[in-house]
């Protein structure tokens, strides 16, 4: 292994241990290199060594158990929930290959509706009704319901929308996204929605309900999504205020 220039030798090592767990070489559940295999191996101190396995932990991708060495854990996607941020991209920043299974598709002439933490939002018709299958690696990791104004973004209906629905609103169709209104509640996955998402009935998952806008008060979209609980975290950052 050669050390990046200007980069601490602790950082490249854990950084190559990180890329072997991602890419399967180290599977969930097996140990890591221990501190005297780091040190033979790459001819560093114990401090060193020390420091490598600290990373990896820190970073999520091990867990040390007292007396028997670090394994690798399974690894949770972190979302934040502060900012407008596309599977896609939260994928890639989190070092996996995103991947879309679209599973259903129409156009509706009828208006649909949602309620969401008490306040109904609404879309009138005609809409495009899409359910998509989103993966990491291969791996299911939500499900989504997607009901998407075709008056505002007219040209979608004839895409292939097997990526980020976010880049098309921009890139394709020319909107501003100005925010995102979601709501996150854990819920038991109903059967259906476990087969697709790989997972045996009644395990428990996050719910995001959410809204789209493209302006003060234009509504885009309404999404209903399911999320796997055992793959991803939802970070919040609050500021203190000053009461």
């Amino acid at each position: 292994m050669k050390n990046s220039p200007g980069l601490p030798k602790y950082i490249s090592i854990s950084g190559e241990i990180i890329t072997s767990i991602k890419n399967g070489t180290l599977e969930e559940g097996e140990r890591i290199p221990s501190e005297n295999e780091i040190i033979r191996k790459y001819g560093v101190s114990n401090t060193t060594a020390r420091k490598v396995l600290q990373a990896v932990e820190t970073s999520g991708w091990a867990l040390r158990v007292k007396g028997k060495g670090t394994f690798v854990r399974k690894a949770k996607v972190i979302r934040a929930a502060t900012k407008i941020l596309s599977f896609t991209e939260n994928m890639r920043q989190a070092g996996y290959t995103p991947s879309t299974r679209v599973l259903f598709q129409k156009i509706t002439e009828g208006n649909h509706s949602q309620i969401i933490n008490s306040r109904k939002f609404r879309l009138q018709g005609p809409l495009l009704q899409l359910r998509r299958l989103r993966l990491a690696n291969g791996v299911p990791m939500m499900l989504e319901e997607r009901f998407i104004s075709l008056t505002l973004c007219p040209s979608i209906k004839d895409m292939a929308l097997n990526g980020s629905l976010y880049e098309v609103y921009e890139q394709e169709c020319g909107l501003h996204l100005t925010e995102v209104y979601q709501m996150l509640g854990a819920v038991i996955i109903k059967p259906d929605v476990s087969r697709h998402l790989e997972l045996p009935e009644n395990t428990p998952g996050m719910l995001v309900e959410g809204v789209t806008f493209c302006g003060r008060d234009t509504v885009l979209e309404l999404e209903r999504s399911v999320y796997r609980g055992d793959k991803y975290t939802f970070a919040v950052r609050a500021q203190g205020s000053r009461d």
